[in-house]
């Protein structure tokens, strides 16, 4: 008895320690300016608008006067989960909630003198969540998460000569997250009444957590330029958050089978289960290393590409520290370690601007992300695949005034994942949890600008 409730909660942490793990690691939000989505993000050679601070904080040095630049991306995503093998014909397709997001931004640069320039930026690089309905097949891997990441990145540029720049950035990072499943047990409830043979009861334990951490992250930046082309490198370092949070297990839902229901009251069994407690831990998140190019057609027309490499690899494993009290004497929970085995991945970017005049310009770009989660961790936490997008938008321009506005669609390749293979879902060798994710998202980009 005391070894089942054990599991019961100890699963549960499990779960959740892989929930934000997972949404951390695998949804990297790159739009973080309006000009630069709508060239496809392809702007690590041209960093040529405040957001520079994200995208090469050498561009810094090239921008005269003292500007701001702020703004919000909306996203929204459509995510269908398809269970073949599940015996309820209702639940063989489920769509995830509707949520809209808006990671936002706001820049700042100030020309110091000739050749430094400060910047300041705060944005949103990792983020988003998944949310599905409370009772669906899965709601014992994951129900809903969300994950919320603040950067504070004062950077400064300084111009070598005409040609060349360097940037540095220092970010302090605050983060928080939030997680919610049912933890699903059968209890074997003979040596609680001293029969013979096993009599199971099903419990449901609902669990949440919200945990906070911070952290500190670099950023570097070169470019080269030359009156046709440019040539921009970017770093922005990898970082640690440790996260500690409260624990809340609701009331346990269970159900004793008949007749036993009459010897053995529910509410004692489930009063035995812990309401509260504590779990933390400690995880990376990865350098990321972007290299560009960009060359000017004409003076109306150019064109760019991206190549980023991020290093993923950082999440092999990551452990749960654990801190529930327990009524029983005896009963400890133990801290969990957990392998994930995520890989390095590429993301390919391109971009077109084109001014059609000096007031109004033309943009579009696209690009092709891999992702770096093998199919044995893909979860409902977060379905991820390779995925591409399409970018499109246009720039404003009228005295000191600056308006950019992109949109942006992106297509998941369809995945197909064992989901965990958990034992509540193995069913006579048949893994009913089996199920293919098919994902679509939308993003609104818009920012504004001002020059002093």
């Amino acid at each position: 008895m005391k070894k089942t409730f054990l599991i019961i909660t100890f699963m549960s942490l499990i779960y959740l320690g892989a929930g934000f793990f997972l949404y951390g690691a695998g949804f990297l939000i790159y739009e973080h300016g309006a000009a630069a989505m709508g060239m496809g993000g392809a702007f690590v050679a041209i960093a040529n608008d405040p957001s520079a601070v994200f995208h090469n904080p050498a561009g810094l040095a090239w921008i005269k006067g003292t500007r701001i630049y702020a703004g919000t991306t909306l996203i929204t995503s459509k995510s269908s989960l398809s269970l073949p093998n599940w015996p309820d014909s209702s639940f063989r397709v489920v769509d995830q909630e509707s949520q809209i997001f808006y990671p936002s931004t706001f820049y700042l640069s100030h020309s110091i003198s000739e050749k430094i320039v400060a910047g300041f930026g705060f944005f949103s690089p990792y983020g988003l969540g998944a949310k599905w309905p409370k009772e669906y097949p899965l709601k014992y891997i994951s129900i809903s998460d969300e994950m919320k990441t603040f950067f504070f990145n004062p950077a400064i540029a300084y111009k070598l000569n005409e040609s060349f720049s360097l940037g540095f950035g220092l970010s302090y990072i605050y983060s928080q997250l939030s997680f919610e499943l049912v933890e699903h047990e059968d209890i074997n409830l003979a040596p609680l009444v001293g029969l013979p043979f096993p009599v199971y009861a099903s419990v449901d334990v609902p669990v949440t957590l919200k945990a906070s951490g911070s952290g500190f992250g670099l950023n570097a930046g070169l470019i080269y330029k030359k009156e046709k082309f440019s040539l921009g490198l970017n770093w922005r370092s990898g970082f640690k958050i440790n996260f500690e949070g409260d624990l809340e297990l609701a009331n346990a839902q269970v159900k004793i089978p008949s007749p036993y229901n009459q010897l053995i009251n529910p509410q004692l069994i489930a009063a035995v289960i812990p309401k509260e407690g504590k779990a933390s831990t400690e995880f990376s998140f990865p350098h990321i290393l972007g290299i560009g190019g960009a060359f000017q057609f004409s003076e109306k027309l150019t064109f760019s590409a991206d190549i980023h490499y991020v290093l993923w690899n950082v999440f092999d494993s990551y452990k749960v520290e654990i801190d529930v009290p327990f009524p029983v004497p005896g009963v400890e929970f133990k801290d969990k370690e957990v392998k994930e085995d995520w890989k390095n991945s590429f993301i390919f970017r391109t971009g077109l601007e084109y001014w059609v005049n000096e007031k109004f310009a033309l943009r579009t770009g696209l690009l092709y992300d891999q992702t770096p989660q093998p199919q044995s961790t893909m979860d409902p936490v977060l379905p991820d695949a390779d995925r591409y997008a399409f970018t499109g938008g246009i720039g404003y321009k009228s005295g000191s005034f600056i308006l950019d506005v992109a949109v942006q669609f992106e297509k998941f390749l369809d995945r197909t994942s064992p989901n965990r293979s958990i034992p509540a879902y193995q069913v006579m060798g048949i893994n009913l949890g089996e199920g293919t994710y098919s994902t679509t998202a939308f993003l609104f980009g818009v920012s504004f600008g001002y020059i002093f």
